[in-house]
């Protein structure tokens, strides 16, 4: 099973990731990460996108689409994968298509902007150990203050309301036309997010095996 994760940032995708590698048994292979071992191992398309890298220079999609290629020929695929992360954009998925790389399905995980704002920026992580907390889902015994060690709860970048709103709005003005893409080839499947993580993956898991 050749899949593709799509959803905004914040929808939940890494979590669903991890529960279809340890159900099916299949590696979910990050875009960043396949790019830094390609370069590492020094082969001909990483040895491309080191060139464009060193300069500061983003790594065109035939580099990358290449380096996913190569990194779906290794033993691990042979009984499918996951794709997170990417493609990011039509001319990505197109180039994809071209180049004869296999998808079965696309799983798109659907929760409202709102929904997805509430959830991030009402996350605070521990400045001293990192443990995460949420003003909503998982607070602390005391207000600001860390369960485990005291420290002070703190509001990271990312999950700035403003920062959250420009994040979601590059999602939906780059990656959500590749739902229309792919629901045209056919392989496009749409689980709502649920609050419990665990009803989520319940509708995954009979949307996958539909």
């Amino acid at each position: 099973m050749n899949l593709i994760l799509l959803g905004a940032p914040g929808a939940g995708k890494g979590t669903q990731a991890e529960k279809i590698v340890e159900k099916y048994g299949i590696p979910a292979v990050s875009t960043g990460n396949m790019i830094r071992a390609a370069i590492k191992a020094g082969t001909e398309m990483g040895m491309k996108a080191k060139s464009y890298s060193e300069s500061g220079q983003l790594v065109p999609d035939d580099v990358v689409i290449g380096i996913i290629k190569d990194r779906l020929k290794e033993k691990d695929c042979e009984n499918g994968f996951i794709l997170d992360g990417f493609p990011r954009t039509i001319p990505q998925a197109q180039a994809l298509e071209d180049m004869g790389v296999q998808i079965d399905k696309v799983l798109d995980i659907e929760v409202p902007d709102d929904k997805i704002t509430s959830r991030l920026s009402g996350r605070r992580v521990c400045s001293k150990c990192g443990n995460s907390y949420h003003i909503l889902y998982k607070k602390p015994k005391t207000e600001g203050v860390c369960d485990s060690c005291g420290g002070e709860l703190v509001q990271r970048k990312d999950d700035a309301p403003e920062t959250v709103a420009a994040r979601l709005k590059e999602y939906h003005e780059l990656t959500e036309p590749l739902k229309d893409f792919y629901r045209e080839l056919g392989k496009l499947v749409v689980v709502e997010g649920q609050e419990d993580v665990a009803d989520t993956t319940a509708l995954v898991f009979k949307a996958l095996e539909d």
